[in-house]
């Protein structure tokens, strides 16, 4: 089974990969619906960072990416670029990971990070990219520091235009990304890849590929 498939299974596995009926922040009812926050033991947390730290050194392997330290981003991606350190760390390649506060401290080493220091080329670790929010301000704090944002680093890429029911864009908000700040954003799984894992192993969860490929024609941007 390849990597983005054996993530699905997983996820799935988890109960953080679930098939219904759900309504998105952007107002629209997905067929399908992701929540990282359910990666909620230590077993599961482990074994996502497991993925989130292959995945980071196949690219960097390739030439796709070069880093020096893993940013998180307040909240989720405080745990996951922790978790993906030790990942990495337990694979041989150690390196530093630095995260935010919502609010800055006031008191002790006082401002908004925590961590080692933000220095040379970063990697955004984080669970989705949705408006782009957090990527922005992530982006903002690393250049800031004098550091160097080089790649975001999430669990699934939804392949689906930007903007609301009523006011849809042309592009995913993980394409903004890219050329907003001209770096890539590298994804554990896609919408893509869903529909072909449902094709080759969706067995009980067949039903359910209809709905999510008249979501996919109806939602998401256009393929290259």
């Amino acid at each position: 089974m390849d990597e983005r498939r054996e993530f699905i299974r997983f996820a799935l596995d988890a109960g953080v990969l679930r098939f219904g009926r759900f309504r998105t922040k952007a107002g629209r009812d997905s067929p399908y619906f992701f929540n990282a926050g359910l990666f909620d033991d230590g077993a599961r947390l482990g074994r996502l960072a497991e993925f989130y730290a292959r995945r980071l050194l196949a690219a960097e392997r390739s030439g796709e990416v070069a880093f020096d330290a893993l940013f998180g981003p307040a909240y989720k991606g405080i745990t996951l670029a922790s978790a993906t350190a030790v990942a990495l760390a337990r694979a041989g390649r150690n390196v530093p990971f630095v995260y935010n506060r919502k609010e800055a401290k006031d008191h002790g080493e006082g401002g908004t990070l925590v961590g080692a220091p933000l220095a040379g080329r970063v990697v955004i670790v984080d669970d989705v990219i949705s408006a782009g929010t957090s990527v922005r301000e992530s982006v903002e704090l690393i250049r800031a520091a004098g550091a160097q944002p080089s790649a975001v680093l999430i669990a699934l890429d939804r392949q689906e235009r930007g903007g609301d029911a009523a006011n849809p864009t042309e592009t995913s908000a993980v394409q903004e990304v890219t050329a907003l700040y001209g770096i890539p954003v590298l994804s554990l799984a896609s919408l893509e890849d869903l529909l072909g894992w449902l094709d080759a192993d969706g067995g009980e969860h067949l039903a359910h590929r209809g709905a999510i490929a008249a979501y996919r024609e109806r939602y998401g941007v256009a393929r290259g």
